[in-house]
Order: structure tokens, then sequence, then C-alpha cells
């Protein structure tokens, strides 16, 4: 069983406004995100302040390291599922500003996880290293914290402690026939265009 973690505690201070909150066909980027992680995952969990959502009925936890980037939510979310009884080897881990993910990339991304011996199996695409859409083994959570407390906080280098596996542009490149499924809304134009891409799909 792999279970799911939204990022959703970045501070979007380039966007203007919670981008999680943004909304795209009448749903917010956020339970977007979520559903999607759902249909993959046994189980999905928020890292974020638990009163931040709490309108939209989804299970928070909240970031041990706030402000401190990515790698702390994602280290926030393996000792998460480490704590937890029904312990998942395996985490699907995405961050909430992702549209153009599909249910079938992230499907094959778990099962190559499964298979995988590494500690981290993330995607490379022609922009680089895509960590924020990846699967980490909860066991991972240790090493990451050690490197965490030396000072570590780019996700890249948070990865370079651990044994990883990538999957290039043949992996995934059958899953994304128009060039964007890595692509993230960092600013407020970002999200009119990708608003407006699926909002066209849609009729």
């Amino acid at each position: 069983m792999i279970a799911g973690y939204v990022l959703a505690g970045g501070g979007s201070t380039r966007f203007g406004q919670d981008k999680a909150l943004a909304e795209i066909g009448g749903r917010t980027m956020l339970l977007r995100m979520h559903e999607l992680l759902g249909r993959v995952a046994g189980n999905v969990t928020v890292i974020a302040a638990p009163e931040k959502y709490a309108s939209l009925r989804v299970k928070c936890v909240a970031d041990r390291w706030p402000g401190e980037g990515p790698l702390g939510g994602i280290l926030t979310a393996l000792e998460d599922a480490g704590a937890r009884n029904e312990k998942s080897e395996w985490n699907l881990i995405i961050s909430c500003d992702m549209p153009f993910l599909t249910q079938d990339w992230l499907r094959f991304l778990a099962t190559r996880a499964a298979k995988s011996n590494a500690q981290v199996v993330f995607p490379h695409s022609a922009s680089g290293p895509e960590p924020l859409c990846a699967c980490w083994r909860t066991g991972a959570a240790a090493k990451l914290r050690s490197g965490f407390e030396r000072g570590v906080r780019k996700v890249t280098e948070g990865i370079a402690l651990l044994r990883s596996e990538v999957l290039d542009e043949q992996d995934w490149k059958r899953f994304d026939s128009a060039g964007r499924l890595f692509w993230n809304m960092n600013t407020a134009a970002d999200y009119e265009e990708a608003r407006r891409i699926l909002e066209a799909e849609r009729k």
C-alpha cells in the first residue's frame, strides 16, 4: 500500500494569494490534487496547518518546520507515515500547484517505486529534477532528518543523501503528450493560463 501526501504549506509569495485555494473548474487546487492522489494512494493527508483548510474537510498534518521550504514538509510527511499503525512503505508526495498531473502517470510512478530498491523515485524532465512529484520510502526519514538538522534545505540536496532512482523522458513522455505534466503554478499568470487550458479541455 502507498500513502499520499499533498504539500500545501508554502507561502505562495509570488502567486499573490494562497494557490491551494485557487479554483479551476469550480474546485480548489487543493481538492483537485487531493482527489487525484486519492485515486492512486490508500489514504491522503495534506501537509499544512489544519485550521487553514478546515472548510475543505481534508485531513491535515501541520508542517513541523513551517517556513523552511518543501523539504520540511516532505520530512513531516515521512515521519507522520512512520508513526501510523497502518505503516505504508512508500509515500507519493506531490505539490498542490501541479494542475496537469494525471492519474495514469501517478499510478505508473507508484508502481515503479513498489519494485524499486531506492529510497526515493522521482522524474527528471527537460527543466531538471521534479522532486515535488515523487515517491519516498518511509524508512528514509531518519537520513533526511539528519541532513535537515545539519542545515540541508534544498529538496535536491536531501535526495542526494538517499539512494535514488530517476525516471527520465523515456519513462514519462507517454504520459505527457502536451509537454505540461510537471508544470506548476508559480504566478497569477501561470494560474490564468492553466485555468484557460483546463477549462477549454472540458468543453
